[in-house]
């Protein structure tokens, strides 16, 4: 007879096996929470960037370089770094890549200079890439059968999440404590989320579908090209405006930084209730989520200095614009989903590196913005660039929509 303690780790996988079977739901909300935490490292140098500018001695635009750095690395390495993890069994990916965002939140904690906020942040834009080249494509192939577009919205959900708590949460801990206590409260909770993965995310093998070879046939999918520009130039236009939203409202709106808090909420708010509403109608009514979204965003850009006049129409403003990049992030990994069915894993790598290009240079171009003509002008100037991809998913993009295949079904995209 075998001893006991040998048998230990065969009862553990069957009453595992078993916990999961029963709760199938459990890895989705495992990534959901990495999302959270890797949406909310994102965005929280946003919402403190007059902090960190005032506390390193730089100015606000050199402060937003780290954002705009930030995303042109995950824009330049997202490709390359999923090409090298792609043969990687994906339970040992995600916590290598939840490992690596801890230690470099620690680094940003103690950071003693602006140099070494940025090197470490370097090291979670890193992980970041790797992270959003995986995350939809994966929460689609391991949700329960048939309910494959909830668990994309449970996943973008996730980051809704980060703006309602992670971002004004962040923004709170670095008023109260120094902007170093919240990056450190972000390593504690990815090292719980690096546990929960440990204990409850399956074995998910790679297909090794991540190729070189896919690029040449991806760049010949005319409507996934048009997905392509239209994110650049959109998401250019919309982070010009949002990265500088902080200083925006304390500046222009002359809001309290509570009520900033409050507002930055409101636009997480309204994404957990724009996931809902993505989840439900989506399928029936894509062109009317396309409609609203070029539209929503160029009409929030355009009237963020007519709208900061008082508190009641900055609070429409932001419901307006929130819903509209909630529905933008949920309906273009869909759409990018549904018309690269060969090759998702690089088609999403490419998307990832595309919008943060745009997020860099949305970032960069406010910056400049803010230095030369002033703050203030940062809706007019994203508002004109997203002005631009409006005229052009008007083009190029619905008419195509119109004859092209039925909208994103959750039931055939699975791999």
């Amino acid at each position: 007879m075998r001893p006991v303690s040998g048998d230990l780790p065969c009862i553990y996988g069957k009453v595992r096996n078993a916990f999961m079977k029963k709760n199938s739901w459990l890895p989705v909300i495992a990534l959901t929470f990495a999302a959270f935490i890797f949406n909310t490292s994102e965005f929280v140098p946003i919402g403190l960037l007059s902090d960190i500018a005032a506390d390193l001695s730089v100015t606000e635009a050199k402060a937003g370089l780290l954002i705009t750095i930030y995303a042109w690395v995950v824009a330049a390495t997202s490709l390359p770094l999923m090409l090298a993890a792609s043969r990687m069994e994906y339970k040992r990916l995600l916590l290598l890549l939840v490992g690596v965002f801890t230690v470099s939140h620690l680094g940003s904690a103690t950071a003693t200079g602006y140099n070494m906020l940025m090197i470490s942040r370097l090291g979670v834009a890193c992980s970041h890439a790797v992270f959003w080249s995986i995350a939809t494509p994966l929460a689609v192939r391991i949700a329960p059968e048939g309910h494959k577009s909830t668990a994309l919205s449970i996943i973008t959900a996730g980051t809704s999440v980060a703006m309602i708590i992670g971002m004004p949460l962040g923004r709170t801990i670095g008023l109260l404590l120094g902007w170093r206590a919240t990056f450190m409260c972000i390593a504690a909770l990815a090292l719980a989320v690096f546990t929960i993965i440990a204990i409850i995310f399956p074995k998910v093998e790679s297909e090794g579908q991540v190729s070189l070879r896919d690029l040449p046939h991806l760049f010949k999918n005319r409507a996934l090209i048009c997905i392509y520009v239209l994110t650049l130039v959109m998401i250019s236009g919309h982070f010009t405006g949002y990265s500088y939203i902080e200083p925006f409202m304390a500046q222009v709106a002359r809001f309290s930084e509570n009520t900033i808090t409050m507002l930055l909420m409101v636009f997480g708010i309204v994404g957990i209730v724009g996931s809902l509403i993505f989840s439900k109608y989506y399928d029936r009514h894509s062109n009317v989520f396309v409609t609203y979204i070029i539209i929503g965003i160029t009409a929030g850009l355009f009237l963020m200095r007519p709208m900061s006049t008082s508190l009641g129409s900055t609070l429409a403003l932001c419901i307006l614009w929130g819903l509209a990049i909630n529905f933008y992030n949920l309906t273009f990994q869909a759409e990018v989903i549904r018309v690269a069915p060969v090759g998702t894993d690089v088609a999403m790598s490419v998307y990832s590196g595309i919008y943060n290009i745009g997020i860099g240079g949305g970032a960069f171009i406010g910056g400049k913005v803010c230095t030369h003509l002033s703050v203030g002008e940062i809706g007019i100037v994203g508002g004109a660039l997203s002005l631009a991809a409006m005229i052009f998913c008007l083009a190029m993009i619905l008419p195509g929509r119109k004859n092209d295949l039925t909208a994103y079904n959750p039931t055939d995209s699975g791999r």
